[in-house]
């Protein structure tokens, strides 16, 4: 099974594609992860990555390669979750194309809805441990002694997690990405959910899903 999550900025598309890649053994495609990854280890390509560092997007053909890297893998075969990717009509056609090379499939491709007003709430409250990386929100999942273990003053908020910025970004993925999701509709793929309740009754949605695809 290889399953895609879309949502807007502070969707929770994160947050679910970890668990689902906890819960069916699936390995969480991220191209942030990888492009950080290349550029750790100095690999031959980490000097042409490192432009997103200026600011720049990084070419369709190295994310592209990345993609494909992890499609070849035999490991990873049929059990992949792509985070926010692909992020552009483009990709989404390489993808397709990639995938049947190595003669796999996509199973589902799933988007969060969110309205722009939960959003800004959801983000504004947004609060990441710069120790062990965990993410709370001080609204809907506040840090606790039980389970939180660090101290409380490596919480720290975005510095970009303005109302300002907040819109424009929530505006730049509804217009990037609609083409991306209108594709996948005309392939019958795509299924939306109701991304506003809890943690888990999201994840309840998601699960219902993939479970009438096992069936």
């Amino acid at each position: 099974m290889n399953v895609i999550i879309f949502g807007p900025p502070g969707a929770g598309k994160g947050t679910q594609s970890e668990i689902l890649a906890k819960k069916f053994n699936l390995f969480k495609v991220s191209t942030g992860d990888l492009l950080r990854k290349e550029i750790k280890n100095k690999t031959p390509i980490s000097e042409k990555i490192k432009v997103i560092n200026k600011g720049n997007l990084v070419p369709d053909e190295i994310i592209g390669s990345l993609i494909e890297n992890i499609l070849a893998n035999k490991s990873y075969c049929n059990r992949l979750i792509f985070d926010g990717y692909p992020r552009t009509l483009n990709q989404a056609e390489n993808l397709d194309l990639l995938v049947k090379k190595h003669k796999q499939k996509i199973s589902v491709i799933l988007s969060l809805k969110v309205d722009e007003s939960d959003i800004i709430k959801r983000i504004q409250g947004r609060e990441t441990c710069s120790k062990c990386g965990l993410i709370f929100n001080k609204f809907f999942n506040p840090a606790t002694e039980e389970n939180h273990k660090c101290d409380k003053t490596f919480l720290h908020k975005r510095v970009d997690d303005t109302e300002k910025t907040l819109k424009n970004r929530f505006e730049t993925y509804a217009k990037k990405t609609l083409p991306i999701l209108d594709y996948y509709r005309n392939q019958k793929l795509l299924r939306e959910i109701d991304g506003k309740g809890k943690i888990n009754d999201i994840y309840q949605q998601i699960h219902q899903i993939i479970h009438s695809l096992e069936a």
